[in-house]
């Protein structure tokens, strides 16, 4: 049997599907491994070049291949579709990846470590509790609407319903009414604390991290946007620049140019939703400072609120705060401030 140099493996919770060939193309290998005997049959190989799609675990195996000697490269699932011949199945997939993987122009995914991960699922279930927390007091609000109780918008408009309905001596809401709306309201707090405490572990990891605490230095990023850029992105130096890093976010304008016409439309949203959001949150904070303080010491962001709605200035902020936040993690720089602002 031919040596094996190349693998497409197509990942899964417990069969996993291999497409092997040799230096000459030739298949050498097709077969389905079950998730146990998947590190087995990876030790028996010689180093080989591993394909695999960039999803759900792909990191770990990614790791544990790396540590039998194998050159593990992950792609975007995306990437790997067009290689797909016919008929979708974890044998088709295979072959794709494995053909994907040697093509010299393909974009790669880079491992992240454990605690980089583990930072992510940070800001994942953070994120997770304030979805859980909106759409808790949103049933609070919608059910004592029914009994004619409504509140005012915000923070304090909440706690004036939840007031009520610890009043007993409030007979506007029924007695199996006012049960359930105790059950949420108690939900409600549960979560409050846990959002504290998972917004205290991230500030912890943020003062542990020097890249993290660099970041921070920047207008516009916060401990949140920091340690989640830092936890996001593997090896900064995998972008040949930081227009490549704000594309990957999703932050440049989509290109639908032909016959030497230019068409660029709105942002492509493609790439990380979250770090984009908290990018667009950044921004936001710096033009609110910017109108309340006056913007004589950001010439370039006076310009472009003269000029242009606030929202597209964000944009554009947020590209330019993605852009140095990139310099700063590739080339290990400080923040260093504009001219006209130094002055």
């Amino acid at each position: 049997m031919q040596a094996i140099t190349t693998i497409g493996l197509d990942i899964a919770k417990s069969v996993f599907q291999v497409h092997g060939v040799a230096a000459d193309g030739q298949v050498v290998i097709r077969r389905q491994l079950k998730r146990r005997y998947v590190l087995a049959f990876f030790q028996k190989l010689p180093p080989c070049l591993v394909g695999i799609e960039a999803c759900a675990s792909s990191h770990h195996w990614s790791r544990e291949l790396k540590a039998l000697g194998h050159a593990v490269r992950l792609m975007p699932p995306a990437y790997v579709k067009p290689y797909v011949k016919r008929q979708k199945n974890d044998a088709a997939d295979a072959e794709a990846i494995c053909e994907a993987v040697t093509r010299a122009n393909m974009r790669f995914v880079e491992t992240k470590t454990p605690e980089q991960q583990s930072c992510l699922m940070l800001h994942r279930t953070r994120h997770l509790f304030i979805r859980q927390q909106t759409a808790v007091i949103n049933a609070i609000r919608a059910h004592l609407a029914e009994f004619g109780i409504v509140a005012p918008v915000g923070r304090n408009g909440v706690e004036e319903l939840l007031d009520v309905v610890a009043d007993p001596s409030d007979k506007r809401v029924p007695e199996i009414a006012r049960v359930c709306l105790f059950a949420l309201g108690a939900q409600l707090r549960r979560l409050k604390e846990h959002i504290l405490e998972f917004d205290r572990r991230i500030m912890a990891w943020h003062r542990s991290n020097e890249t993290s605490r660099r970041l921070d230095e920047i207008p516009g990023v916060g401990p949140a946007l920091a340690t989640a850029l830092v936890a996001s992105v593997a090896d900064p130096k995998a972008f040949r620049s930081g227009r490549n890093f704000s594309a990957w976010i999703g932050l440049v304008p989509k290109q639908h140019s032909s016959g030497g016409k230019d068409r660029l439309g709105s942002i492509s949203k493609q790439g990380d939703r979250y770090l984009r959001s908290l990018l667009m949150i950044g921004a936001l904070a710096v033009i609110r400072y910017a109108k309340i303080h006056g913007t004589k010491h950001r010439p370039w962001l006076t310009a472009l609120l003269a000029r242009r709605p606030v929202k597209v200035a964000a944009i554009a902020l947020a590209n330019k705060i993605a852009r140095m936040a990139w310099a700063m993690m590739a080339k290990g720089e400080r923040y260093r401030q504009p001219v006209a602002l130094a002055a």
